[in-house]
């Protein structure tokens, strides 16, 4: 049996240099970099919150949060590292404020039944819809840590010095959390009884 490959970073990425430039001008106040710093950072922060949360349905919203206090600190940021890190810091920061908010709050339904109702809900006929739920669901499988490091690297593209600085650790918990997830996801594919499934 072949092991799926994971989705290769987004091809139109901007340059990490471009895009800190815009988040400068935007914490000056220019509001068409704002524009520009949001367009081409959204479907990673989307991405990355998804997979870190593996809350699909949720995924926007948790963007959007992301966003909001990013906007909000703009003012401060100052470029001693890639926009991009900072963002993904705010946003595995929203992740992980959602996670204590839903432990704090009374549960009043079952999660699993709920997040099978909302994948249900899902378009089906949608090019790579299938791929996407093997990948998500074998990622879900994944200590949050290591999904992080797998996440941030692997399906986003950043650096390790850039993924550590985004998950506050060292690079070489980074490169060995990764090296863990890619060799646990290899025997979920592996010993998955369903026909392979290219994701790519």
């Amino acid at each position: 049996m072949t092991a799926a490959r994971p989705p290769r970073a987004p091809a139109a990425r901007q340059n990490d240099g471009q895009i800190t430039d815009w988040a400068l001008a935007a914490g000056g106040g220019d509001r068409e970099a704002a524009d520009r710093f949001v367009r081409a950072t959204y479907e990673d922060v989307r991405r990355f919150v998804a997979y870190l949360s593996a809350d699909v349905p949720g995924a926007d919203d948790l963007a959007q949060e992301t966003y909001l206090r990013a906007m909000s600190g703009l003012a401060r940021f100052a470029g001693r590292s890639c926009a991009r890190t900072w963002l993904m810091s705010i946003a595995r920061r929203v992740v992980v404020d959602r996670y204590r908010t839903a432990a704090a709050r009374p549960r009043t339904a079952d999660t699993a039944d709920w997040q099978t109702a909302a994948e249900r809900a899902q378009p089906r006929h949608l090019p790579g819809f299938e791929e996407s739920v093997a990948v998500l669901d074998a990622l879900r499988r994944l200590d949050p840590a290591r999904r992080q490091a797998f996440v941030l690297t692997q399906l986003l593209g950043l650096s390790y010095e850039d993924a550590a600085a985004a998950a506050g650790c060292p690079i070489g918990t980074v490169r060995s959390r990764v090296a863990r997830a890619r060799r646990e996801l290899a025997v979920q594919w592996r010993t998955e009884p369903a026909d392979p499934v290219r994701v790519g």
